[in-house]
């Protein structure tokens, strides 16, 4: 099917310059939003980000007190000019921005990218997932398989859901379709400039165009364009 303008990379991240920027993810504008979270594929972010971690020459090995790096699968770099607080893991490979921030208690899994001036905070967790630049997962939020653009906030207790009950695969709910995702995990993408009231909740396979509201306690299943509002 054709997917509809607002599930298009152009209308959920309307500021991002994906023009291969470096320390940035590249998306294709010619498949689904959601392709890159796809390992297979050729765009996904996993080979994105192995790719990037092996084009910077010789980092600065980043050390804080009571910051633990755990490099099994693959390198972990985190810029120097990240703040990043004690009571942190990082599990490779996984790349920290410039300016982003890591926050006490954090765990920052596999196949995280957070790009510059984003922001993980106390108790989150982000994995296989891009935090683009300037979006925020503050407190006690689950990022799984899942991109944040700019300027979105998750309030307290945020989860975004990346599993079905059943293990099977994640379908999409377009217009009154269900599309088949390829993906057995997918969270949320979200797009910039969207809130998400505390304790909120988005079912697998969410997406949610700019500006989008989320009030408190809700639980948001399916595709929705700019400035939806959930209640």
């Amino acid at each position: 099917m054709e997917w509809p303008s607002y599930t298009h990379i152009s209308s959920l991240f309307p500021s991002f310059d994906n023009k291969n920027v470096p320390h940035q993810p590249f998306f294709d504008a010619g498949l689904s939003v959601w392709d890159i979270l796809d390992p297979n594929s050729q765009n996904s972010l996993k080979s994105q980000l192995i790719n990037l971690l092996n084009s910077i020459d010789s980092p600065q090995k980043f050390e804080r007190v009571g910051v633990t790096i755990d490099e099994t699968k693959g390198p972990v770099i985190i810029e120097q000019s990240a703040v990043v607080e004690p009571s942190t893991h990082f599990i490779g490979p996984c790349y920290v921005g410039e300016n982003a921030q890591i926050r006490h208690g954090a765990y920052i899994r596999e196949n995280s990218w957070i790009c510059s001036g984003a922001l993980v905070g106390h108790c989150s967790e982000v994995k296989h997932s891009i935090l683009l630049p300037g979006s925020k997962a503050p407190h006690f939020n689950y990022v799984g398989d899942s991109i944040l653009g700019k300027g979105v906030n998750l309030g307290a207790g945020v989860k975004l859901s990346n599993l079905r009950n059943d293990g099977t695969e994640v379908y999409l709910r377009i217009e009154g379709e269900r599309v088949a995702s390829g993906l057995r995990k997918f969270g949320a993408i979200i797009g910039e400039d969207s809130q998400l009231g505390c304790n909120a909740v988005t079912n697998p396979g969410t997406i949610l165009g700019c500006n989008s509201v989320v009030w408190p306690n809700v639980t948001v299943t399916g595709v929705h364009p700019a400035q939806s509002i959930h209640r």
